[in-house]
């Protein structure tokens, strides 16, 4: 498992149980008994269906927008290298044309009922960014071991432009198996590459993971749906 994608699943498991016992301490009002005690995805008799919300953030937690879907606060995008136009002048704007880092994106994660439930991951580019999106498969992990999501699909996609109007979707099915068993977790870390310096945890509902796939992305959030073989 990357290192990098071990140490930050690491830092939000850490991140999450200290908020949990810093609620259990605070007293007995509704909120911290919410806290407390989690309802699981996870039945007896049947694959878990992911949380209805989900809220990104790295490895604090962000307010979630009113929409129902959460965007991460990763670190500042890197600018990109720009060189000079025709003219001889610089460009306005730095970011053009580089290949997307983790932090150029801002991320969203939102659940999905189709298909038994999934989560569908959005990547977009942040503002003053143009960035290429490579064809590789989404790194998705999931807990303290880093375990990682499978190919959902038998071919990578084409690499994707990030900018103004154009995202990025790939949809993740942490649970492919029909068996009862796995592991419950409440996020995910998601890296644009094994490589990549600045994955991002992101936080969902309650849900199983058990031999978990993803799709490769795609500019429809309408392909993006992994179907479990």
């Amino acid at each position: 498992m990357n290192r990098r994608l071990r140490a930050a699943a690491l830092a939000a498991a850490t991140t999450l149980g200290a908020g949990l016992l810093m609620t259990a301490c605070g007293g007995g009002d509704d909120s911290s008994s919410a806290a407390k005690d989690p309802s699981p995805s996870a039945t007896s008799s049947a694959p878990s269906t992911p949380a209805a919300s989900a809220t990104a953030s790295p490895s604090t937690t962000a307010a979630a927008p009113a929409d129902g879907s959460s965007d991460s606060t990763s670190k500042p995008a890197k600018s990109a290298k720009s060189g000079a136009d025709d003219s001889g002048s610089a460009p306005d704007k730095k970011g053009y044309g580089q290949t997307c880092g983790t932090n150029d994106i801002s991320w969203s994660v939102t659940s999905q009922s189709q298909a038994g439930g999934y989560f569908l991951v959005k990547a977009t580019a942040k503002p003053g960014i143009t960035c290429i999106l490579p064809a590789a498969l989404p790194v998705i992990a999931f807990g303290s071991d880093g375990t990682e999501a499978k190919p959902a699909e038998q071919s990578a996609g084409q690499p994707i432009t990030l900018k103004a109007g154009v995202s990025a979707y790939a949809g993740v099915n942490p649970k492919s198996t029909a068996t009862n068993g796995g592991k419950e977790l409440t996020f995910i870390i998601v890296s644009v590459s094994d490589a990549d310096p600045n994955p991002v945890s992101l936080k969902t509902g309650t849900f199983t993971v058990d031999k978990p796939i993803v799709t490769s992305w795609h500019t429809k959030a309408a392909d993006a749906v992994p179907f479990a073989s």
